[in-house]
C-alpha cells in the first residue's frame, strides 16, 4: 500500500484561522473551543504538517497589550521550534474590524486608508519576524453594494497606491518579501474589486515594482463564479506570477465553503495537483479550508490530515497517468504534427503572411477527424477511480 504520509517536502500548510476555525457561521455559535496559537501549531505538528500561516490578528489580538504581546509570540516561537513548523506567509486582517466596513485601502475615508495602511506596515513587519518571505493580500472589504457609494476608478488608484507603498517599504527595509494578491468575486461585499485572477495579473501590470507581486490563487474563489480554477493557475504560472496557492473545495455559484481539497470535485483537482507537478511548482500548498461545523478537534485532525492525504493520492495519479502508455499514445496522436504547417506558424513575416494567405485548406477533410476526447477522459477517470 503506498505512504500517503506528508513530509516537509511536500510544503503543506495551514493558517491559523483555517484549523482554529471555531465552526460559527452566520446562522450559529461557534462549536469548538478556543485554541491559542501554540496550540495550532502543535496540532498541526501531530498530523504532519510543514508550516503554519497567519493573520496579524490570528496570532495577536488587536487590543493585546505590549506584555500578552510578548507572551503569545514566546509560547508561539517556542511551538514552532519544538515541532519545527515554518512560518512561510502572512497576511493582515483589513476585514474583521467595523472600522474596515467601507473597504480598506479603497475606503472613502482618508483615515481608514491611512489607519489600513499603518496596520499592514506593522503586520509585515510581524510576518518577516517569523521568517515570511510571501504576503498575501485579500481585499475582502474592497468593493460595493452600491456603486452609487464610491467610484471604481478611485478603488484602482487607492488599491495601486497602497500597494506601491508596501513595494517601496520592503526595499527600504531590506525585505527578502514578495507579495501576492487574492482575487474573490463576491462575499463578505457584494461586489469585489479585482474579483478573479486574470483581473489582478492586469492590476499587477501597472505597479511601480510588478516584479514584487504576484497572485495567491485560491480554488473556492474562482469556482465561485463559475471559472476553471486550474486554468487560472495556468496562466499565473505561465506569466511568472504563481507566488502562493490556496487548495479547499467549492460548489459553484454558492458562499465560500472552503471544503476540504479535493472533497467536492476530485477531477478539477486531479488536473490542478497534476498542473502543479508538471510544472514543477515549488511553493507552498496552502490549504484554506475548514473542518466541517460538526467536527471537534480530533475532527480537525481528520480534516487536515484528509486534505494532505488527497493531494498525495491525486500527486499518484498524476503519475500514474503520465506513465500510462495508451494515455500517452492518444496525446501523442491528438498533437501530431508532421511538419507541413511550420512555414506559416510561429512568428510574423510578410513572406509567412503572403504563403498563408495562398495556401489551401480542405476544411472538410480536416473536420471529419475524430479527436479521442471521450476515450481520452474516460482513461482519466478510470485512473482517478482506481479501476485501471
Amino acid at each position: 500500500m503506498t505512504d500517503y504520509s506528508p513530509k516537509p517536502e511536500h510544503r503543506f500548510t495551514f493558517g491559523l484561522w483555517t484549523v482554529g476555525n471555531p465552526g460559527g457561521d452566520p446562522f450559529g455559535y461557534a462549536t469548538r473551543e478556543h485554541k491559542t496559537p501554540a496550540e495550532l501549531v502543535y496540532l498541526l505538528g501531530e498530523v504532519g504538517a510543514y508550516g503554519v500561516n497567519f493573520h496579524d490578528n490570528d496570532l495577536l489580538p488587536i487590543d493585546a497589550s505590549p506584555a500578552e504581546v510578548e507572551a503569545i509570540k514566546k509560547e508561539f516561537s517556542k511551538a514552532l521550534a519544538d515541532t519545527g513548523l515554518v512560518v512561510p506567509m502572512a497576511t493582515t486582517d483589513l476585514f474583521h474590524e467595523p472600522i474596515f466596513k467601507d473597504g480598506a485601502f479603497t475606503s472613502n475615508d482618508p483615515k481608514v486608508r491611512a489607519y489600513a495602511i499603518q496596520k499592514t506596515l506593522k503586520a509585515i513587519d510581524l510576518g518577516v519576524e517569523f521568517g515570511a518571505k510571501t504576503y498575501v493580500f485579500w481585499g475582502g472589504r474592497e468593493g460595493t453594494e452600491t456603486d452609487s457609494s464610491k467610484s471604481a476608478i478611485e478603488a484602482i488608484k487607492r488599491n495601486r497606491e497602497a500597494m506601491n507603498f508596501f513595494c517601496e517599504y520592503a526595499l527600504d527595509k531590506k525585505y527578502d518579501l514578495k507579495f501576492a494578491l487574492e482575487a474573490k468575486p463576491n462575499e463578505p461585499r457584494g461586489d469585489i474589486y479585482n474579483p478573479t485572477t486574470g483581473h489582478m495579473l492586469a492590476f499587477i501590470a501597472t505597479l511601480d515594482h510588478p516584479e514584487m507581486v504576484g497572485v495567491n490563487p485560491e480554488v473556492a474563489h474562482e469556482h465561485m463564479a463559475g471559472i476553471n480554477f486550474m486554468h487560472g493557475v495556468a496562466q499565473a504560472w505561465e506569466a511568472g506570477k504563481l507566488f502562493h496557492i490556496d487548495l479547499n473545495d467549492q460548489y459553484p455559484g454558492r458562499y465560500d465553503q472552503d471544503l476540504r481539497f479535493g472533497s467536492r470535485d476530485i477531477k478539477a483537482a486531479f488536473y490542478l495537483v497534476k498542473f502543479l507537478e508538471d510544472v514543477k511548482y515549488d511553493g507552498s500548498r496552502h490549504f484554506d479550508a475548514h473542518a466541517y461545523r460538526t467536527e471537534d478537534f480530533n475532527g480537525v485532525k481528520d480534516f487536515a490530515r484528509g486534505c494532505m492525504r488527497t493531494y498525495l493520492i491525486l500527486k499518484e495519479k498524476a503519475a500514474q497517468f503520465n506513465a500510462d502508455k495508451e494515455i500517452q499514445a492518444l496525446l501523442a496522436e491528438i498533437n501530431a504534427d508532421d511538419g507541413a504547417m511550420t512555414p506559416f506558424l510561429g512568428k510574423y513575416s510578410p513572406e509567412k503572411a503572403s504563403a498563408l494567405k495562398a495556401e489551401s485548406f480542405d476544411r472538410a477533410a480536416i473536420s471529419k477527424r475524430g479527436l479521442k476526447y471521450e476515450r481520452l477522459d474516460q482513461l482519466t477517470i478510470d485512473i482517478l477511480t482506481g479501476t485501471r
